[in-house]
C-alpha cells in the first residue's frame, strides 16, 4: 500500500491556482490509471480514491482542510493504514523551482511551505518522500497572493509536460523506489 497525497486548497475558487499543483498531479494520475470512474470518498478529512497505480495498490488523497492544516489528513491516513513513512509521497508546489521543473526528495525541511510544515509537525518528522512541482518565484508579488493566483499562459505551456513527468516520477517511485526515481526524473529539464 502506498499513500500519495497531493496538497492544495478545496473548492472551485482555488481550482487551477499555483498552490493546487499537488491536486493537479493527483487528478492527472487518477485519470491516467482509470480511477476517476469511482466517486471520491470523503475520509480522513480528505477526498480519497483507491486503486492500482503502476500495478501497485494506492490511496490518492487530497486533503480538504486547506493547505495550512494538511497534516491532519496525512496523519490520520498514515495511522489508519499503519504505513512506514517511506510508503508516503507528498506532492506539493514549490516557489523555489521554476515552472516546468520537478524534484523528488526522500525527506527534508518544509522550505517555508505551510502545508509541509503542518505535515512535519503532526508526523513528528521531516523524513518522508516528497515531490515538488515548480511554480516559479513570486517576484514582486506578495507570496500569498502569488500562490493563490492562476498560472499565466506561458507558465501553463511549461506546466503541462511537468505534470506528465510528475506522474511518470510517481510511477517510478512506486515500482522501483525513491533512489531510482530521483536518478531518472530529477535531472529532467523543462522543455525548451
Amino acid at each position: 500500500m502506498a499513500l500519495i497525497v497531493g496538497l492544495g486548497n478545496p473548492g472551485p475558487e482555488y481550482a487551477g491556482t499555483r498552490h493546487n499543483a499537488g491536486f493537479m498531479v493527483l487528478d492527472r494520475l487518477a485519470r491516467r490509471h482509470g480511477l476517476t470512474a469511482q466517486r471520491p470518498k470523503l475520509k480522513f478529512h480528505a477526498a480519497m480514491l483507491e486503486g492500482l497505480v503502476a500495478g501497485q495498490r494506492c490511496v490518492l488523497l487530497e486533503p480538504q482542510t486547506y493547505m495550512n492544516r494538511s497534516g491532519l489528513a496525512v496523519q490520520e491516513a498514515a495511522a489508519f493504514y499503519k504505513l512506514d513513512l517511506r510508503e508516503l509521497l507528498v506532492v506539493v508546489d514549490d516557489v523555489a523551482l521554476p515552472v516546468g521543473k520537478i524534484r523528488l526528495r526522500p525527506g527534508g525541511s518544509s522550505g517555508g511551505h505551510n502545508g509541509l510544515a503542518d505535515i512535519e509537525r503532526l508526523l513528528g518528522t521531516i523524513e518522508y518522500p516528497r515531490l515538488r512541482i515548480g511554480i516559479d518565484p513570486p517576484g514582486r508579488v506578495p507570496q500569498a497572493d502569488y500562490v493563490l493566483g492562476r498560472f499565466g499562459s506561458e507558465q501553463l505551456a511549461l506546466l503541462e509536460p511537468a505534470l506528465e513527468r510528475a506522474c511518470d516520477a510517481i510511477e517510478t517511485w512506486l515500482t522501483v523506489g525513491i533512489d531510482a526515481a530521483m536518478t531518472r526524473h530529477n535531472g529532467e529539464d523543462r522543455p525548451a
